[in-house]
């Protein structure tokens, strides 16, 4: 069951694991650890990954990036493929300089969960 890391994160936030594939050979780098932020507007990768993944990020396109504290900042980015609950999600994503990443409601506006701050842990609601 998916839970809130209580280690890295005070308090306890709710985080995925993912896998990520390359979409050019297919290599799957599994076991990405990335914060559920239902308040980030995109998903952003943690950079070590997407180097161990063996991607380059993409010439001549750097985003900029502005934190929910006003910080303003630059961000490359890789296409790559991310799985999460068993569904892959193809895109574009900014890579930063962390050990985990962010899950933004780019991705999770295609799924349906529920938090269960007391339990420390979410699920995947069906949508029907």
């Amino acid at each position: 069951m998916p839970s809130y890391d209580a280690s890295h994160y005070h308090p306890p936030a709710p985080v995925a694991q993912v896998t990520l594939r390359d979409i050019t050979s297919g290599t799957l780098l599994p076991n990405i650890f990335l914060l559920v932020d239902t308040g980030a507007n995109i998903t952003l990768i943690p950079k070590n990954a997407a180097e161990r993944l063996g991607l380059q990020p993409l010439d001549g396109k750097e985003y900029q990036l502005l934190g929910f504290d006003g910080t303003q900042s630059l961000a490359q980015a890789v296409d790559l493929d991310m799985i999460f609950l068993n569904k892959a999600y193809r895109g574009r994503y900014l890579l930063i300089d962390s050990d985990h990443g962010v899950l933004g409601r780019d991705v999770l506006s295609n799924v349906v969960l529920l938090f269960n701050g007391p339990h420390q842990e979410w699920n995947e609601q069906s949508s029907a």
